[in-house]
């Protein structure tokens, strides 16, 4: 069989849809061919029921300051492990169902196909019995966990976030290798529900954070919740019924692993190989990426399987890309949003516009910071731990970038990512309302902190009031 269309998507993930958006726009002929499950990785495995999880665990964590209050009977409470299982299995199945149901549910048979897609050349593809020829192509095939060969021996001891949701009980102790956003996310929610975790991260660092102030600030408080061990890779051996969890000198017996030490790209089954594609040092196709066009091909790829920024909100606007120009044929260049990724862990641990490790060294680049202790709002909330931490050009005060360790921080983290896109500066942003008492205030005193480094003065401006003219 063979079928000849304008466009042809291959994923129905949150890239893929995207761009199936921006095809439908165009009044052009589609495929939208998907292999495995239908729906986007967020909503199945990924950001929507690791956020209900957590959500659990920090619920049942609160009662711990509950005496503080004056609320008694926190000693009493049970958490039933199966039944907050089987909650987030309920919301994830809610979260799947309205992608779907919005997306691809109510598509005409004829422009979905089911199945693997493999290239025969840059203008047609294999799935299955049927060819499907197509003037320009949208890669969105997105990624799956890491697990090393070594290890899929333990069978279901090993468990990636493809599974753990899956779960009807829990276990009595866990390790968490990969300590970045979705081992220390979930790690803690584990620690929260009363699973005893171990945590090994090869490198010296959680969460991917490369300012070293805000690292040593969030490893001091997630130490305070679970074991972390940091700079040794994890090797696995049988214990019994059990894994025997070693990372240099430390070790551990444990029930089951999590792995969580990241993604690799579904692109091994597309047939790249017949595609005149040039590779970067990882093997991995160049692309622009503000056009998503590999090389001068009819082709772009979208979302987490080009590598590089695996989060929901990049995935979308790279769909929307591709799709607009796999629609039009075109290689159009759109400028992109300014960096924001979040760690809903306790406090929440976010990094925003240009990252520590290429400012660190630039002499121009000046730091504001303010410690969460003493911020009367996160005091109240029993939650003032932690530490905000912002980047500024100090010959002109422009915002460049932060980094925070704080309650409310993926709500702060928006606010410093609007002002960096906008591009406001220090002075612009001191003049803004700040109410009283909020944790937002933790941030003006990082502005106020830094206003005294800049090379440029102005005590009009320094009033944070705008001059009547």
């Amino acid at each position: 069989m063979e079928k000849q269309v304008d466009v042809a998507i291959i994923g129905a993930g949150t890239s893929g849809l995207n761009a199936l958006s921006q095809v439908k726009k165009s009044g052009k002929s589609f495929m939208l061919i998907n292999g495995g499950y239908w729906g986007t990785t967020c909503a199945r495995v990924g950001c929507m029921p690791s956020k209900a999880f957590i959500q659990v665990a920090e619920d049942y964590h609160r009662r711990e300051i509950f005496d503080r209050h004056g609320i008694e009977g926190e000693d009493d409470m049970k958490l039933d492990l199966t039944e907050s299982m089987e909650h987030v299995r309920d919301m994830r199945d809610i979260f799947v169902d309205r992608v779907q149901g919005a997306s691809t549910d109510n598509m005409p048979d004829e422009v979905k196909l089911e199945g693997y897609a493999q290239f025969l050349d840059s203008s047609s593809v294999q799935v299955g019995d049927t060819v499907v020829r197509a003037k320009s192509f949208v890669i969105a095939t997105g990624t799956r966990p890491i697990v090393p060969e070594a290890w899929k021996k333990f069978g279901n001891r090993i468990l990636t976030t493809d599974e753990i949701f899956e779960q009807e009980v829990l276990p009595d102790s866990m390790a968490v290798i990969g300590l970045g956003v979705i081992g220390l996310e979930l790690g803690q929610a584990l620690s929260r529900k009363g699973i005893k975790v171990t945590g090994i991260e090869g490198s010296d660092r959680i969460a991917s954070l490369s300012d070293d102030v805000a690292n040593d600030v969030a490893l001091q408080l997630m130490r305070k919740e679970f074991d972390i061990w940091l700079g040794e890779q994890a090797t696995l051996e049988e214990e019994g019924d059990q894994i025997k969890v070693t990372a240099g000198e430390q070790s551990v017996v444990v029930d089951k692993v999590l792995v969580a030490i990241g993604r690799i790209p579904n692109l091994d089954k597309l047939g790249l190989d017949k595609l005149d594609l040039a590779l970067d040092d990882n093997g991995m196709p160049v692309f622009d990426p503000n056009t998503m066009q590999l090389g001068e091909l009819p082709v772009y790829i979208a979302g987490d399987v080009n590598g590089t920024k695996q989060i929901l909100h990049e995935a979308g606007d790279e769909g929307k890309i591709a799709g607009y120009n796999a629609a039009h044929g075109s290689s159009f260049s759109f400028k992109r949003k300014a960096h924001l990724g979040i760690t809903f862990c306790d406090p929440n641990i976010a990094t925003i516009g240009a990252d520590w490790s290429v400012l660190a060294d630039n002499d121009n680049v000046v730091v504001g910071e303010m410690a969460m202790g003493p911020v009367g709002r996160a005091l109240i909330m029993g939650k003032n731990k932690g530490i905000m931490r912002i980047y500024v050009d100090k010959k002109d005060g422009l915002l460049l970038g932060a980094t925070l360790v704080s309650v409310k921080g993926e709500n702060v983290a928006h606010l410093l990512a609007w002002a960096i896109q906008t591009g406001l500066t220090v002075f612009d942003i001191v003049k803004l309302p700040f109410y009283h008492p909020v944790i937002e205030e933790a941030l003006q005193a990082c502005f106020y902190d830094v206003l005294s480094k800049l090379d440029i003065k102005s005590e009009a401006k320094i009033l944070e009031l705008e001059e009547i003219s």
